[in-house]
């Protein structure tokens, strides 16, 4: 028997329908805000990715798909969405061209990382970026926006947020945050010491315990912010604030590459575990510039759909019941409940069983498929125009008009 690969999941069944109704309310949502859907490959230059999610990093030095293909040429499979979306904004030239443009695109993304809860190698982001709009109010639309998305989806998260600066303010507080680590270069990490180098505000996004109980003590960002950058975090908090979203600031949150600046901001929650980021974001006002482009304010989120799949299914037994299954006890009305199923399908979502079965594992079949409504016809309901009906939520059950069928789901489901 071939196996799918270690890592990399078939969604079906329940967990289909999951993440059909988790894509579908991100961007019924996404759409509100004017955003449209993008669409890009699977496969991507790997100089794209090792332009845009850095050299430095984990994802290019350790996770990616990356082979060099029959036409020799050096290919991976994408690991992240933005840089994409990114890419083929330059290729149409609408860089160029002026204008804010918003997009979602939804779809899998490709790490080699160890598998583990909400964690696969083959994996599902939403996202949204939008170019050319530099005001904070857009900073702030994101976030709104995404915070719909998860409450519609009664996800619990807190959100934190952060403020990264301008160049200005980056230049000086990187200089204070490399003094700072060559105090306790003695006693940080090597991969710590290797981001020193590289890019030293990653530094503050290692996991390594001893490490963040030294950058307890280092250098916060929010203290070498320009006037620019200040007025606009605090016009972000006082946007939050009055649309009663709360948050914290959480002055360790950092996007450790250079084009990341201004706001950056995650949604977290504990219902998977320890506390685990099922949404983040931020502005990258030199992206677009930084894969050749001409300079283009950008700024979006990315949402882990796997994630959100683990905490929808861990409350499975909370989920109300949907749609209806339609049967027969015996061969000969199962042509009958065939038409029946056709005309509640024009309004409903309806199951019908093919075969005729005993009440009980009809009833059996039906509780599987979580049917809210059971419908069911033996020899004397159908001589007499009828239908056995049982609501499977609330256990109401009965006999019906075979002729108010309609109406009688209509007021049920």
């Amino acid at each position: 028997m071939i196996n799918a690969l270690r890592g990399m999941k078939d969604i079906m069944h329940t967990k289909g329908e999951l993440y059909e109704k988790i894509i579908n309310t991100a961007q019924s949502v996404a759409k509100n805000y004017g955003y449209t859907l993008i669409k890009t490959p699977h496969l991507e230059q790997t100089s794209l990715f090792k332009r845009s999610v850095g050299e430095s990093s984990d994802i290019v030095g350790k996770e990616m798909y990356q082979f060099i293909d029959k036409g020799e040429n050096d290919v991976c499979l994408r690991p992240e969405g933005t840089a994409g979306v990114v890419r083929a904004f330059i290729e149409a030239k609408l860089d160029k061209a002026g204008g804010v443009y918003k997009y979602f695109y939804h779809g899998s993304m490709f790490r080699y990382e160890r598998p583990q809860k909400g964690r696969l190698r083959e994996f599902h982001q939403f996202g949204v970026e939008c170019f050319g709009e530099a005001d904070v109010k857009e900073d702030a639309s994101v976030i709104l926006m995404l915070n719909e998305i998860l409450n519609r989806l009664n996800i619990k998260t807190t959100l934190k947020i952060n403020s990264l600066g301008d160049a200005s303010s980056m230049a000086s507080y990187r200089k204070k945050l490399i003094n700072f680590l060559n105090d306790h270069d003695d006693k940080i990490c090597p991969d710590c010491k290797r981001r020193k180098e590289l890019n030293p505000i990653r530094v503050l996004d290692c996991k390594v315990d001893s490490c963040q109980e030294i950058y307890k003590n280092a250098p916060i960002m929010s203290d070498s912010l320009s006037d620019e950058a200040k007025n606009d975090f605090n016009k972000l908090q006082e946007i939050l604030n009055a649309s009663g979203v709360s948050y914290e600031i959480d002055t360790k949150l950092v996007r450790g590459l250079d084009y990341y600046c201004k706001t950056a901001f995650e949604f977290v929650s504990d219902e998977i575990g320890s506390q685990s980021a099922v949404a983040g974001g931020g502005r990258y006002d030199r992206l677009v510039e930084y894969l050749g482009g001409r300079a283009s304010y950008g700024v979006g989120f990315a949402m882990g759909v796997d994630r959100i799949m683990e905490i929808l299914d861990s409350r499975q037994n909370e989920c109300e019941r949907d749609g209806i299954y339609v049967c027969a006890l015996d061969e000969e009305n199962i042509d009958f409940v065939f038409s029946l199923a056709t005309k509640l399908r024009q309004n409903f979502k309806t199951n019908i069983s093919y075969k005729a079965k005993k009440l009980q594992k009809h009833l059996n079949d039906a509780d599987k498929a979580n049917a809210k409504i059971f419908l069911c016809v033996g020899e004397n309901e159908r001589k007499n125009g009828e239908i056995f009906y049982k609501n499977l939520q609330n256990k109401d059950e009965k006999t019906i008009k075979i002729n108010d069928m309609i109406k009688i789901m209509s007021e049920n489901l």
